[in-house]
């Protein structure tokens, strides 16, 4: 896990640096850089909506005494796509605006919730072992 962290962070510069480059050569770099400012700032705005979705969705499941497993997913998602948005570039963005795209979150999801599944723990009324996982929580999102 370690050495895919390291290889991410020299790998994500580089390939950000050759793909600005490239895109400065092509149209420009006054352009380039516009552009950038524009992904960023359409990208924020993006965030703070899909946010905002994610968390009224997780208060209307609190208000039916349910559990929101599949709103915490895509909170997390929505989350991990601000942090790609900040990051500069055009590649890290493009994965960024991916993931504020409800269909895209959808397919990510179950990956997302099958990957963290044994890191997560339900503490439910009656239940005797602290850190038991109820796997229709994680599934159905109750």
């Amino acid at each position: 896990m370690l050495v895919w962290l390291i290889l991410g962070f020299i790998a994500v510069p580089l390939v950000e640096l050759y793909v600005i480059v490239e895109t400065a050569r092509s149209i420009g770099t006054l352009e380039t850089i516009g552009l950038l400012i524009l992904v960023s700032v359409v990208g924020a705005w993006m965030v703070k909506a899909q946010g905002l979705a994610v968390l009224w969705r997780v208060r209307n499941k609190l208000a039916e005494g349910r559990m929101p497993g599949q709103e915490l997913v895509d909170g997390a998602l929505v989350l991990l796509a601000g942090a790609l948005m900040l990051t500069p570039g055009f590649a890290t963005d493009a994965v960024g605006l991916l993931l504020l795209c409800p269909p895209t979150r959808m397919a990510i999801r179950p990956l997302a919730m099958r990957r963290f599944r044994h890191r997560v723990a339900y503490f439910g009324p009656g239940q005797a072992e602290p850190g038991t996982i109820h796997d229709t929580d994680l599934v159905n999102g109750d």
